[in-house]
């Protein structure tokens, strides 16, 4: 019963509120209340159960968000539907700003170096050939334009260069002939003049015939293709019956003594195919009077260069194959001597070839690829330079099978 009353003096009481306070005097019950009073003021005010609801809610959320950032490999950034204050204020949305656009930066300085490095995997000669100078020699070279016209016998070799190796682009690197004429614009026909006694028309006429004689011996496409030269054949005097036998045979049927490479340019077409469409042309032609009255004589002294490529698909290796040719042309009066109008008589020739195989006669030129194993002798003696046009040729190709300095 006692414990019942106790509890029931915090109530109301009755009207008279002596009960309320038994046992304690005023002076206690005033203290009591004002320290009551104070206590509510300064006592931390607990959270409603809805606000610890949301914030466990909020709580859960954003450890689940940390969780899955970490399986992505990820830090975890603010997202659309988080509230302000919650990792997305202006200080930490600048913070990830910055990172992101630092980021940015490593990964283009990254891509241009990769692919940079691509590119001189690809063409290391744009890093070599700056270092080596040989670019350096290319711009140069470009910067002086074509040759003059060779107008008398040089007085020595064309200046060495660095060693270039030719390409499909550029056949030509590498090479003096890079600033030669192209084709028949390299075989210049000299002023035609009356010489003795035949008149400046027809010494005209044979100085054409010259030039379309050398055009279809060594830049007809079907002749560089091993066909029958018809055209240069028609251009030679039938009343040579000597000379067209010698000529009919070594077509037919080419040796050692029956060579037609002495007078023609020819690749078989099965193996070697032209790297381009240019061939390089440098020399000069002349006229002499000849050894009787009514006769002119024109002499003719050029180099060609061939580059060339493997015919096999896919081949890339590019290499040159260089020929020189001293020759001679007479032209007859035809009212001092029986010549079939339209004709040339052709008298001596000498021919020197670089790059050719020294063993195999079969009427074609073979030239050998650095990529390819060497066939035949190897060659010996003084290496020769095929761009030396300050010397006579050799007499022929049977003469020793020499090493050429350069092609």
């Amino acid at each position: 019963m006692g414990d019942n009353s106790n509890s029931n003096s915090n109530g109301n009481g009755n009207g008279n509120g002596k009960d309320d306070r038994a046992g304690v005097s005023d002076e206690e019950w005033a203290r009591f209340l004002e320290q009551a009073e104070a206590g509510m003021a300064t006592a931390p005010k607990e959270p409603s159960a809805r606000a610890r609801e949301v914030t466990a809610r909020l709580r859960r959320e954003e450890e689940q968000r940390a969780k899955a950032s970490k399986k992505r490999g990820r830090k975890g950034g603010a997202r659309p539907g988080d509230p302000p204050g919650w990792r997305t204020g202006p200080a930490w949305q600048e913070l990830q700003a910055r990172g992101r656009g630092r980021r940015r930066l490593k990964a283009g300085l990254a891509i241009a170096a990769i692919a940079a490095l691509a590119l001189v995997a690809l063409r290391p000669e744009l890093v070599i050939d700056r270092l080596t100078g040989k670019a350096a020699q290319r711009e140069a070279e470009a910067a002086r334009g074509p040759l003059p016209a060779e107008t008398v016998r040089p007085g020595a070799a064309p200046t060495e260069t660095l060693p270039d190796r030719p390409t499909l682009r550029e056949p030509f690197r590498g090479s003096p002939a890079v600033q030669w004429a192209d084709g028949a614009a390299g075989i210049e026909v000299p002023e035609a003049r009356a010489l003795n006694g035949v008149s400046k028309e027809y010494v005209a006429e044979g100085l054409a015939r010259t030039k379309r004689f050398l055009v279809a011996a060594n830049l007809d496409p079907a002749t560089l293709r091993g066909e029958r030269p018809q055209p240069a054949l028609d251009l030679i005097d039938p009343a040579q019956d000597e000379l067209v036998a010698l000529v009919e045979r070594s077509l037919a049927k080419p040796d050692r003594d029956s060579d037609p490479l002495n007078l023609f340019t020819r690749f078989k077409a099965a193996e070697i195919r032209p790297a381009g469409d240019a061939v390089k042309v440098r020399g000069r032609m002349e006229l002499e009077p000849g050894d009787g009255p009514g006769l002119v004589d024109v002499v003719v002294d050029y180099t060609f260069v061939y580059p060339v490529v493997e015919a096999r698909a896919g081949a890339e290796e590019v290499t040159r194959s260089i020929v020189r040719r001293q020759m001679e042309f007479t032209i007859a009066d035809p009212v001092r001597w029986r010549v079939k109008p339209g004709t040339l008589q052709l008298g001596p020739y000498a021919t020197d070839t670089a790059n050719t195989s020294c063993d195999r006669w079969d009427g074609y030129l073979h030239p050998e690829f650095s990529g390819r194993p060497a066939t035949g002798p190897t060659p010996s003696g003084t290496p020769q330079d095929p761009y030396d046009r300050s010397k006579d040729v050799r007499s022929g190709r049977g003469e020793g099978c020499t090493v050429a300095s350069r092609l």
